[in-house]
């Protein structure tokens, strides 16, 4: 079965708590939940790590260099607007990747309408909140059925 890992960054561990008027009312165990039974019958393995250090997130990307996964479903969460290490860490693997955003970056304050990684990644998923995750899994195994 090919391997998806499903990295979160800063803050995502308080989805259900954290503005659910943007976020929603999904907590991320939730999420992971239904994506874990969402993937079972497309026969894949999905790995979740969310952290809301910066370093921590690129030393597991750097983990998966040496032996990359089938692909990647990342929400960087607030570091997408900023970090330039993440970024760096994510054109090492070779595997496609997938951007997801819960709420529409474009449509909230300027400093949210620019991503660091968007020129990187396979592609990019914005404003439909936790089912952008099952968006991205689904794109990703089309991806790897093709």
């Amino acid at each position: 079965m090919p391997d998806i890992f499903v990295i979160n960054g800063p803050n995502l561990n308080m989805l259900g708590k954290r503005e659910p008027g943007i976020y929603g009312s999904h907590t991320l165990d939730k999420i992971n939940r239904e994506l874990t039974a969402a993937a079972e019958p497309l026969r894949l393995s999905l790995y979740f790590f969310q952290s809301n250090h910066e370093g921590a997130l690129v030393d597991h990307i750097h983990q998966m260099v040496d032996q990359p996964p089938a692909g990647v479903i990342i929400n960087p969460g607030g570091l997408t607007h900023t970090s330039v290490v993440l970024r760096d860490a994510l054109v090492m693997l070779s595997c496609p990747k997938v951007e997801v955003h819960l709420s529409n970056i474009y449509k909230r304050e300027p400093f949210r309408h620019k991503s660091l990684l968007s020129d990187i990644v396979t592609g990019q998923i914005t404003g439909f909140g936790h089912f952008g995750y099952h968006m991205a899994l689904s794109a990703l195994h089309h991806r790897l059925s093709s």
